[in-house]
């Protein structure tokens, strides 16, 4: 799905114009997240980083390269394919992106490779992160097999069985929503969210944290806290059917994707791609 979005078609197919073969474009992916996840002795212990003794900024390295090539391609194969069209309409979002690099009107100018770094960005945060959340969703579910039948009957009685569900069809499924939240809550993709920085002197549970701390968010922690949550260990999407409570950011209880201006930039097609999942 959002390789489609992002660059126009599906790179995990066959394709005779494709620079990597589909189990090339995803060992690429795999490597990408996995990098992105480790713990490199040398970010903790600076002067031990030249030596790169885990080896992975060395792997680091060859990913860029290897990913840069392939973004390189992508955006020539769009290119190529603008220039043929006379009023071309933009069809992904590399497309947009491309068109806004042309923008002279512009007040800050996007470079190609901001073009590259962005494209790069949308599908590494909105691939792994909508999968992880439907598998662990899938996993709950098999687990009880009450809560699908309740969200079957759900989608027979609004959709039916004679079509697909639409993205307009969600906010008349609110078991479906429900239990998406639930899986969120249980199983954030990211348990810490990215670091933030103190802005004044405070105390936190009797703690002084003075300004300029790094501070860490453990939304994990928040989801199971039995203050917050009746049987927060027990997967329960009734909970949200009682309670008003969104994934945007407005209640401290779910934070899935943050909150304020450095919340995850994509968690709106993110959780579009779940629901619709």
């Amino acid at each position: 799905v959002i390789s489609r979005m992002v660059l126009g078609k599906r790179y995990l197919d066959e394709s005779k114009n494709s620079i990597v073969t589909p189990e090339e474009f995803k060992k690429m992916l795999d490597e990408l997240f996995l990098l992105n996840g480790v713990l490199n002795i040398g970010d903790s212990i600076p002067w031990l980083g030249f030596m790169d003794l885990q080896g992975y900024v060395k792997r680091m390295k060859v990913l860029s390269k290897k990913f840069d090539k392939f973004l390189e391609h992508v955006l020539d194969e769009h290119n190529v394919r603008r220039k043929a069209v006379e009023n071309y309409v933009a069809k992904d979002m590399v497309d947009v992106l491309l068109q806004l690099a042309d923008d002279p009107s512009l007040e800050i100018k996007l470079e190609r490779h901001g073009v590259k770094a962005f494209t790069q960005d949308l599908l590494a945060g909105g691939t792994e992160s909508s999968a992880v959340t439907v598998e662990w969703a899938i996993s709950e579910l098999l687990k009880r097999p009450d809560i699908i039948k309740k969200a079957t009957e759900e989608l027979d009685r609004v959709i039916g069985q004679n079509r697909w569900v639409q993205e307009k069809d969600i906010p008349n499924l609110p078991y479906i929503e429900a239990v998406v939240k639930e899986t969120m809550r249980l199983h954030p993709v990211a348990p810490m969210l990215v670091p933030r920085e103190c802005r004044e002197d405070c105390k936190v549970a009797g703690y002084d944290v003075q300004k300029g701390t790094r501070v860490l968010v453990s939304v994990w922690t928040i989801g199971r806290d039995p203050t917050l949550w009746d049987e927060p260990e027990a997967f329960k999407p009734e909970r949200f059917l009682e309670k008003s409570i969104d994934v945007k950011g407005h209640d401290f209880e779910l934070l899935p994707f943050g909150a304020g201006r450095r919340m995850c930039p994509g968690y709106s097609l993110g959780l579009k791609v779940i629901q619709a999942s």
